[in-house]
Parts: structure tokens; sequence; C-alpha cells
């Protein structure tokens, strides 16, 4: 597998932000591949671990910035004590800010808060978006943000609870546009969803149709065990040699595994509607570059951009 990630042994864990006494809230997004990597990779990445012996779970979020409860909804935990020596962990960007529930909050309320999507939240709560959320009651939402707007030189700011700071107009993991550097992943699909959560786009197509690697790369996370992983489902990230990721979520299988070299538009799965999607469609993120659809409008047939 290659390996061009995150050393676990990042340095002095950092205190997590908390929602109503509930550790929940992640610094950042993913990093990268296996552990024992001494290379600190971008905030942004997908990051795998193998757990080793003496390891806990709450130690090993600690490593990472995250909650214990992203790498139990990720890996499809039953509990903390379900990590072994050897197991590879996957540390996803899908965490949650514990909310309770007031008077007069709505999804759409609450998604606006947090930086999130209401539909997501609904999926991820089991709640009717046409049924009136109930006062009092707690619910998660999925990858949500504490963010507080701050002034700059260089245009308005957003500083997140992880105490990050962004001062660019995408969501999650973004970065400088690579323009001509990713092909389509799915050539005809409909653009379903503009940029949200982590500098994704959403673009559906029939289920079955192919998904193509968007560049040439290395495979670092294959998933086709039918599992939540986060929401993602079924899905593949690749990391590519102009140090970006890419993810492909919601596939009926992947046809590729970690490790594996592949070319710019070579298939590697089939969309589906596994994990968090209502309808088929690919779930498609850049990590640490402009997503090439960022400016599709939302019912297009849009080329990278």
């Amino acid at each position: 597998m290659a390996a061009v990630n995150t050393d676990p042994n990042i340095g002095a864990p950092l205190a997590l932000a908390t929602s109503d006494g509930s550790a929940l809230v992640p610094y950042s997004g993913p990093g990268g591949t296996i552990a024992d990597i001494s290379k600190v990779a971008p905030p942004d990445r997908i990051s795998v671990y193998e757990v080793r012996p003496g390891d806990t779970l709450s130690e090993i979020a600690d490593m990472f910035g995250v909650s214990v409860n992203t790498i139990i909804w990720a890996n499809n935990l039953k509990s903390t004590r379900d990590v072994h020596p050897g197991d590879m962990l996957i540390i996803l960007p899908v965490s949650g800010i514990e909310h309770m529930v007031v008077k007069g909050d709505t999804l759409k309320s609450i998604a606006k808060k947090y930086r999130a999507d209401a539909t997501e939240i609904a999926q991820f709560n089991g709640l009717d978006p046409e049924t009136p959320l109930v006062v009092g009651s707690k619910i998660i939402i999925p990858g949500g943000e504490v963010a507080t707007p701050i002034p700059s030189r260089t245009g308005a700011g957003i500083r997140f609870s992880s105490g990050r700071v962004i001062y660019e107009p995408y969501l999650g993991g973004s970065g400088p546009a690579q323009p001509g550097y990713y092909d389509n992943p799915l050539p005809g699909g409909i653009i379903t969803q503009s940029i949200h959560g982590w500098n994704a786009v959403d673009i559906g197509a029939p289920r079955g149709t192919p998904i193509h690697a968007a560049a040439g790369g290395t495979v670092i996370v294959a998933r086709s065990n039918g599992a939540w992983n986060g929401g993602y489902g079924n899905y593949v990230v690749i990391t590519h040699d102009n140090n970006t990721e890419t993810l492909y979520a919601h596939m009926t299988h992947a046809i590729v595994s970690p490790g594996q070299a592949v070319l710019g538009g070579q298939v590697i799965g089939y969309v589906g509607m596994t994990g968090m999607a209502t309808g088929p469609h690919l779930h498609f993120e850049v990590r640490g570059a402009k997503n090439p659809f960022a400016q599709c409008p939302v019912g297009s047939i849009c080329s990278p951009q």
C-alpha cells in the first residue's frame, strides 16, 4: 500500500471540542494512509491506521484529533473495545456534533448553524424531514462544525471549533484549482447537489453505471462490505501525484483494491446507493484541491473545469 500519510505519533493529543459534555467534534478531516509514516500529510486526507498492541480507541482518536464516535461510526465497531492489534481502521471526516433541539429549530436552521447538510442530518438520525423536531431531543450533526465569522484583509473567514481558520468558499478539504488534472468520473452524469460536506458534489446516474478514476494514482481505501462506513457505504479513495485525494462513495461495489495503481479513466466501481444515499448517485470528493465541478449548476451535465 502506498504510504503518503500521517505518522500516528503526531505529538501531544489535542483537547477535543465538545458539545453538551460529549466529545464529538473533529479537529480536521482525515489524513492519508497507513500508520508509522514519518511524513505529516495535510489535514484533509483519509487515514488508514493499523492498531498496535496496547492501543485503545480513545488514544487512537487523540492521535488523529477526532472523536471516538468518528472511528466507531466509520468502521462499524460494536463498542470502544472492539479493536484488536492488526485491525485496519479508517479515520473518516464524518464526525458529529451533538445538538439539543430547542424551540424554533428546523433541520434547515440546524444545518446552517453547523455548516452541515439537512438531508444528511435527517438520514443519519432517522428523521422525517416533514415532521417537526421534538424539543429537548438530541440529534447528531454528521460532519458538523461550530463556526464563527472573523474579519480578514483577504475576505470573509471562518474560525471553527477546532481553531482551524479558512478563507475560501468551499467546505471541507478544498484547495487551489488544478485545471485539466481531473477527468469526469461519471461521464454523462447529472449534477444533483453542488458543493457540500468535504468539498463534494453529487452526480446522478442509473444504478450500475461505471465510475472512473478522475486521475491516475494509487488506491488507499476500497470498501465493498455493504456497511455504513461513516455514511459513504461502499467507496474508494485514490491518492494522486499532485498531493491530492479523490473519494468515490455510494458504490454498488468497488472493483479495485488498496495498494493498486490505477490509470485516469479506469473503471473502479459502479454507481449505487449504499450508505447515506436516497437514490443512485456518485458522491465525489476532492481533498487538497478545488473540486473541478464546483461551478457546475445543479441539473446540468457538466465537464470538469
